[in-house]
């Protein structure tokens, strides 16, 4: 299943943005060229020392080849910023679209953005209130503090004295979504004939539809300021902080709001904090994703560190809400369901007939698929997924550290594919925050409580 999600990161050097369409085209050529030319290399390396390696040295080679496509496609994307940067930092939590090391180096878009100069964040400001960011906040800090794909984030004062976040989409990005989105597709096209690293066309042509989506949603600031006070109005959580917004000094391409100051993730866990802490949080952070789901049926659906601010008094600032998903009931009772019959399935007694009625009330498995495929080819695959899946919830407290995605190799990938269909929209959501929730816990070492209604045992 595709498993997807989005976010911002700190900031990095301060850089320019190819706009013009003929420039990113150039980028994205030179970089298909250069991602076949390093597989060509890389297996005519493996042809030489035939017969003279070891599974540990063949092993070592391809996490480098990998490292090596990785740092290329970054390079061009990270140059290219907008779209195709957004769609990095997306393939790099994407398991099932790009082997780990590939994943490991485009992982670097959530942290090293590269932010605008002085003079394009004015035209912005210009563009939007027709007049300088100087002249409209008592104080504004022209060098930005954070910076992600689609915008960058400043620090500034109100008039009132209020200290707050301005959000400043970098220009050209609404306009340059499809031109980018077809051309990454052709990147990828290249990459996927050219290499052994990633699936059939199909699941990737799914994946980069719903990053093409998603993007139209997020460059709506309008949108994202509705999302932002929907959740301030309905998290009841007095540890989760949604912050305020200013409407007054907000537009489509500029959103401010409150400024909340706290730590990231690797910020906060280079503090040592004791492991009661981390479980606490954890257990924040679960309860959270679930309770957004289950019952307020409306989920942050871009839950990596960047987005997470670890407080004073234990409290969490949750940021970004342009990918936001609301979900319906009927789904949620099905993804309840399916839970709880995924642990009966692999810990009591098969029932490959119920669990075949779930593939298709989920829209993942082809309906003339044979019951022989199903039992033989597609799910001795799914099963290592669905183990993983259920295993928090074998026991009431579950210790999720080092708990990582299960690899899957490629080969085992291209297998199934001619059995799935496109996933359902709000399935990819669910899966999307979820395994990005677990991702969090995982590296904040967190022992959770994991019993609850909706799902378990």
């Amino acid at each position: 299943m595709p498993w997807l999600v989005m976010g911002a990161g700190n900031m990095g050097a301060r850089g320019s943005i190819a706009t013009r369409k003929l420039q990113r085209s150039a980028a994205i050529g030179l970089t298909a060229t250069k991602v076949g030319l390093r597989h060509l290399g890389h297996v005519g390396k493996k042809k030489i020392i035939a017969g003279h390696s070891s599974p540990e040295l063949d092993e070592a080679a391809r996490t480098k080849h990998e490292e090596d496509i990785g740092k290329t496609l970054f390079k061009a994307l990270n140059q290219l910023k907008g779209t195709a940067l957004k769609a990095s930092q997306i393939l790099s939590m994407e398991a099932d679209i790009l082997p780990e090391g590939i994943r490991r180096e485009l992982s670097k878009a959530c942290y090293k953005a590269t932010p605008l100069n002085r003079a394009l964040v004015d035209k912005v400001f210009r563009d939007q209130f027709a007049k300088s960011p100087g002249t409209i906040f008592k104080t504004f800090d022209s060098r930005a503090f954070a910076a992600a794909s689609l915008g960058q984030v400043h620090k500034a004062k109100l008039v009132s004295g209020q200290d707050v976040a301005v959000k400043v989409q970098y220009p050209g990005i609404a306009a340059s979504i499809k031109s980018d989105m077809k051309m990454l597709g052709g990147l990828l096209t290249v990459f996927s004939a050219s290499t052994d690293l990633m699936p059939d066309r199909n699941i990737v042509d799914t994946v980069l539809d719903e990053i093409s989506i998603q993007l139209h949603r997020e460059v709506d600031y309008f949108q994202e300021a509705e999302s932002l006070k929907w959740f301030k109005d309905n998290v009841k959580n007095e540890r989760i902080i949604v912050p305020a917004i200013y409407d007054d000094y907000s537009s489509e391409r500029i959103l401010t709001t409150e400024l909340l100051t706290g730590l990231h993730l690797d910020e906060w866990l280079a503090t040592k904090p004791s492991q009661e802490e981390k479980n606490a949080y954890g257990q924040l952070l679960f309860d959270f994703f679930f309770d957004s789901f289950f019952e307020l049926g409306f989920v942050h659906a871009d839950p990596h560190p960047g987005n997470f601010l670890f407080m004073e008094n234990s409290q969490l600032g949750l940021l970004d809400f342009g990918c936001v998903r609301k979900m319906d009931s009927g789904f949620t009772k099905t993804i309840s369901d399916y839970y709880k019959f995924l642990i009966h399935h692999h810990t009591v007694e098969p029932d490959y007939n119920k669990l075949r009625s779930f593939y298709e009330d989920l829209e993942l498995s082809k309906d003339e698929m044979t019951d022989a495929e199903f039992r033989s080819i597609l799910q001795p695959q799914l099963d290592v997924i669905q183990k993983w899946m259920i295993a928090p919830y074998l026991e009431g407290e579950f210790d999720f550290t080092n708990w990582e995605w299960p690899e899957i190799k490629m080969a085992d990938t291209r297998k199934i594919t001619p059995f799935m269909k496109e996933i359902n929209r709000n399935l990819l959501y669910f899966d999307r925050t979820y395994r990005g929730i677990i991702l969090l816990l995982s590296k904040l070492g967190a022992t959770v409580k994991t019993g609850n209604k909706w799902i378990g045992v």
